[in-house]
């Protein structure tokens, strides 16, 4: 009998009603359930209290949460499904504003005009233009070029002589800007590809094998000084008659 009883007070999950927050688990929805179905609202504005602190005991995460009590205000009503009817030190959420679609965010349309140089350069060179002070502009000047040939060589692999640069820069700002030194960008070489896979399981990894026959091996029988060389001069492994 005791057996029948207690699966007739068994619950599944498929007859249990539908978990709005997961997180805060079926207890918790269970004690807003019950505080709905309180008449006394003095009561249940105190029972509502007492859930707020035990679901910011269930969840210390949350303190680190800008507004973080705000937030478990609004939890509290989505659980109840906005049926709870209590006062709230902020303002209560509806249903209407939860489902809002936000507005589409506009994608920023940007069309360089030097598409080798990207948009962000242009920013630069419309800003050193505008510059009246001289050792500034001059210095924008410096850092354009540098960037310039550092592209250059980034994508080119290859250096390109400062005339180059210099020919380039006053084209584009029609020869408002040019640069006072020489900007030096390291001469890129091919081992440098190997520097960076080196080590790391990449193509220029390479695999050795060891062959039969050579002094050092775990089963050298033809080598000297093995571990298990039958065949060497090795005294420890000699047979005493």
């Amino acid at each position: 009998m005791l057996t029948f009883a207690f699966i007739r007070f068994m619950e599944y999950n498929t007859t249990r009603n539908h978990l709005t927050i997961r997180e805060y688990g079926r207890h918790i929805q269970k004690m807003v359930d019950h505080i709905i179905t309180i008449e006394d609202r003095q009561k249940r504005q105190e029972q509502a209290h007492v859930v707020i602190e035990l679901m910011g005991f269930l969840n210390p995460h949350l303190k680190n949460v800008e507004d973080f009590r705000h937030k478990l205000w609004d939890h509290l009503f989505l659980i109840s499904d906005f049926k709870l009817d209590v006062d709230s030190p902020y303002p209560i959420p509806t249903r209407e504003s939860l489902k809002a679609r936000p507005e589409p965010l506009p994608y920023p349309k940007r069309y360089p005009r030097y598409n080798h140089l990207g948009k962000n350069i242009e920013v630069v060179i419309d800003k050193a233009l505008k510059e009246e002070n001289p050792e500034k502009k001059q210095g924008f000047a410096n850092a354009i070029a540098y960037y310039m040939k550092l592209s250059y060589n980034n994508w080119h692999k290859e250096n390109i002589h400062d005339d180059a640069v210099q020919a380039e820069l006053s084209a584009i700002t029609k020869g408002e800007l040019e640069f006072n030194n020489r900007p030096f960008v390291r001469q890129y070489r091919p081992s440098d590809d190997f520097r960076e896979n080196r080590g790391g399981g990449g193509k220029f990894k390479k695999h050795f094998q060891q062959r039969s026959g050579s002094g050092g091996g775990r089963d050298n029988r033809g080598g000297g000084g093995g571990r298990d060389n039958r065949g060497g001069n090795n005294n420890k492994f000699k047979k005493r008659y």
